[in-house]
């Protein structure tokens, strides 16, 4: 089958932020191209005069991030929202189109997906396998939407929902993609869930993992931004895209608050966490807990 390769290339200073907005909008997987530290690589298992000199070529400067779409999909769409998620994130970019022949990259990954346990309650299960666990199954097909629990920006939100659930909250999922987290938080015990994401194809994945669970009752997804589709007020808010996405809609944020309610911002990498806090802070907001894993930060807000 013949795939769209989309190359993305960005300055190396914006590779891990652009590499979280391609997660969430890969349809097919990513590849990343970093020769920033070759020669550190090398060095461990061989004389850097043993790199061939194509690679020592390459710029350090910048990386590419390969995105591939199947053939039915449309790459225009594609690009649509690419430009509007890294213009969001403010993150310079050029991109660059190629056919590619592959093997099935929508469905290859899932030999990697297995089932994960996650905090104290919860169990992350792919819906094609079976698994055995006194857990909360949280049944999950991510399709071509981003959010597994494999990722550490959702691991940790799952990790926060986990403890902060006590059960009858109303909670709002900005960026839903699956729905993983919405989800997750209505099976916690939460009484209803609205999930909002700018991407169509996130929206169904989303409606249909609730089906799956056996929520869909309680969870309603929508086409738009937290700006035009969040209503009233809530006891739980997520927010699992980038910092910048984060920094932007952190004034919006304390008016959709319930009383005692709290914010939970991940997609944020490590060395952009002061800049977040700050804005969070600025925003009306009392950090409670910043939780890291492996260079990425989730940060819990209550209203200050």
């Amino acid at each position: 089958m013949e795939w769209t390769d989309i190359r993305l290339t960005v300055a190396k200073a914006d590779a891990e932020q652009a590499e979280a907005v391609a997660t969430m909008i890969a349809e097919g997987g990513i590849y990343i191209e970093d020769y920033s530290d070759i020669e550190q690589q090398v060095a461990e298992i061989a004389h850097v005069d043993l790199i061939e000199q194509e690679l020592l070529d390459k710029p350090r400067d910048t990386v590419i991030i390969h995105m591939y779409l199947e053939p039915s999909a449309q790459p225009a769409e594609t690009l649509a929202l690419i430009e509007a998620r890294m213009e969001g994130a403010g993150i310079p970019y050029t991109v660059e189109l190629e056919k590619v022949e592959q093997e099935d990259w929508q469905n290859g990954w899932r030999k990697y997906y297995h089932p994960m346990e996650i905090g104290r309650h919860l169990a992350v299960v792919p819906s094609w396998q079976e698994y055995e666990t006194d857990r909360v199954k949280l049944i999950l097909d991510p399709g071509l939407a981003f959010g597994t629990g494999g990722h550490e920006t959702t691991s940790l939100c799952l990790e926060a929902l986990d403890q902060l659930v006590r059960g009858g909250e109303r909670v709002l999922d900005i960026g839903t993609g699956s729905g993983i987290l919405a989800i997750a938080a209505l099976k916690l015990g939460a009484a209803q869930a609205e999930g909002v994401d700018i991407d169509p194809v996130a929206v169904r994945t989303a409606g249909e993992n609730a089906a799956l669970n056996g929520v869909a009752d309680r969870l309603t997804v929508l086409v738009g931004d937290l700006s035009d589709k969040a209503s009233g007020q809530y006891q739980i808010i997520t927010a699992n895209i980038v910092a910048n996405a984060i920094m932007a809609l952190a004034p919006a944020v304390p008016g959709l608050m319930a009383e005692g309610g709290v914010f939970i911002a991940s997609g944020i990498i490590d060395t952009r966490k002061e800049e977040v806090i700050a804005a969070l802070q600025a925003a009306g907001l009392k950090v409670q807990e910043v939780k890291e894993k492996r260079g990425w930060e989730c940060i819990v807000c209550t209203k200050a």
